[in-house]
């Protein structure tokens, strides 16, 4: 698979989309391949890359404004419609689901249910190894602002707003990729 094809597909070059998308995704790989080199993870280094650069494909389709996306769709479905596009691509089901499973620290059916979110009432919290790692990764990286390395205290923090459940799947995947 050439995720550049795809990525080539749906952000055109010398648009600032492509720009904020290429500069978050290449943050998180390298922060994914030295999760996994430190803790002898043992996954494939391309397929890390390669999950990584496609998490967010489906961003373009939402209406964010201040991070350039012009769609219609609201911005937390941006995960569902990348496993759809990335599976339409041909792309292998485990990288597609990284990307439906990443946002947040995950999302329960009923989470979905509960906060009535424009979303399938399925469970959408990351549970491969690789899943897990991009989804943790991810969340040391914004696509607005200066885009460097949050720092652990202001991502935790961030959890938190989004609930007791949202906060432990964090601290979960810290104790997994932290030690």
């Amino acid at each position: 698979m050439d995720y550049h094809q795809i990525i080539d597909k749906y952000y055109p070059a010398g648009s600032r989309l492509r720009d904020i998308y290429l500069s978050h995704c290449t943050s998180l790989a390298r922060e994914a391949l030295e999760i996994n080199s430190r803790c002898s993870l043992g996954l494939d280094p391309e397929k890390v890359t390669a999950a990584a650069m496609l998490h967010d494909i489906g961003i373009f389709a939402t209406d964010a404004p201040a991070i350039e996306c012009f769609g219609s769709e609201p911005y937390i479905r941006h995960g569902i419609i990348g496993r759809d596009l990335l599976l339409a691509e041909g792309v292998e089901r485990e990288i597609a689901e990284v990307a439906a499973r990443h946002t947040g620290s995950g999302l329960t059916a009923q989470e979905i249910i509960d906060a009535n979110m424009p979303l399938p009432p399925e469970d959408l919290c990351p549970q491969t190894l690789l899943q897990r790692l991009i989804c943790y990764a991810d969340k040391f990286y914004s696509k607005s602002g200066d885009m460097k390395r949050k720092p652990f205290e202001k991502v935790r923090a961030s959890m938190a707003r989004f609930g007791e459940g949202s906060l432990a799947r964090f601290d979960r995947l810290h104790r997994e990729f932290n030690f």
